[in-house]
């Protein structure tokens, strides 16, 4: 496969990105995923320092970054939001606790070769495309990748490490039908980028896509409307359902995972209505990934969640760490298709 060279881009969004670019990426990650398990090393990024800032917690991203760092030779810098002066946009300053993005990422570009940044809802008021934007803005004044670890748009990361393990476990995804669910979860505070960012990556690889989800929990248009694109483009199809069950008969992939309502933030409201939304979610409690649901699917369906899920509302037990489920190897394809990325990137 040719492709042209990804050293210096941006790893905000995969819809930046082409089908042939994402697949490079997915190919190395494959190769330095059994290199791994041999024993041969591969220090890609010898020398090489990747910043880290997370606004948000992590557990799943933040080993998968220092670990893939430390496996290519590199260091991973973790900067706590908390112990250094918080970067702020123009307008938004706050004196001696801040310092402006325009400063913060050109000095990190002196010093390293990458910035990774996670950064959605509570640290961005809950305005919808905020933590986004903000990532956007360190891109636009870093000389080095900026690598997206989650906005409240895009989780590029996941979606290539979801991609990932689908093609190890299924071969060719064209035709193959991956069903995208909402599911219920007692937390009302969750962002809608997972769903968003494995249907807009997905919809390269010529998937036939459900998006089940009760009213009141509609996704990004804009996104929406990329996955239309893609679907018309590389092939497969998408729809939409408000039925768990119909969603779920003959499906290849099942990807049941609970995310917010966008009519209960901004912009689309003054702040976050935690009581609306509360509402929303308590109408649906009967969404839930159990083995009844299971069995609509292929008798060889796989379950994937992004992690952490909440056991016994988003899913039961038995299907988590049933003969269906491949959530840890997914976590673990976390590692080698961030090493994959950064290693195209940062080179």
């Amino acid at each position: 496969m040719q492709t042209k060279s990804l050293r210096g881009r941006d790893f905000i969004s995969t819809l930046e990105f082409t089908k042939d670019e994402l697949e490079s990426m997915l190919e190395l990650a494959a190769v330095l995923k059994a290199d791994n398990a041999s024993g041969r090393d591969h220090p890609l990024l010898l020398r090489k320092t990747l910043f880290i800032i997370f606004y948000n917690k992590s557990l799943r991203t933040r080993n998968s970054f220092e670990a893939g760092m430390t496996q290519l030779g590199g260091h991973a810098n973790y900067l706590d939001s908390e112990k250094i002066y918080t970067p702020a946009t123009e307008g938004e300053e706050k004196a001696y606790s801040t310092e402006r993005v325009s400063d913060v990422a050109r000095v990190l570009a002196r010093m390293g070769d990458g910035i990774a940044i996670r950064m959605y809802g509570k640290p961005t008021g809950w305005k919808y495309g905020n933590g986004n934007n903000y990532l956007r803005e360190f891109a636009k004044w870093a000389d080095i990748p900026v690598i997206n670890m989650e906005d409240d748009i895009y989780h590029p990361c996941q979606s290539m490490a979801d991609v990932l393990t689908m093609k190890e476990q299924l071969g060719d995804l064209r035709n193959k039908k991956l069903v995208v669910s909402w599911a219920y979860s007692p937390s009302v505070e969750k962002p809608v980028a997972v769903p968003q960012c494995l249907m807009a990556t997905a919809s390269k690889f010529g998937m036939n896509i459900t998006l089940a989800r009760p009213d009141g929990f509609q996704l990004d248009p804009m996104m929406i409307d990329a996955i239309k694109g893609n679907v018309k483009k590389y092939g497969g199809s998408f729809e939409e359902t408000d039925s768990m069950e119909d969603s779920f008969k003959d499906a290849d992939v099942l990807y049941p995972k609970s995310w917010g309502s966008l009519t209960c933030v901004p912009p689309q409201t003054f702040e976050i209505n935690i009581d609306k939304m509360k509402a929303l979610f308590d109408k649906n409690k009967d969404w839930i990934c159990d083995d009844r649901k299971l069995k609509l699917a292929k008798p060889e369906a796989i379950y994937m969640h992004c992690l952490p899920c909440d056991r016994g509302y988003e899913v039961t037990d038995s299907v988590i760490d049933g003969p269906n489920s491949v959530v840890f190897d997914e976590a673990e394809n976390r590692l080698h298709a961030q090493k994959a990325i950064m290693a195209l990137l940062m080179r």
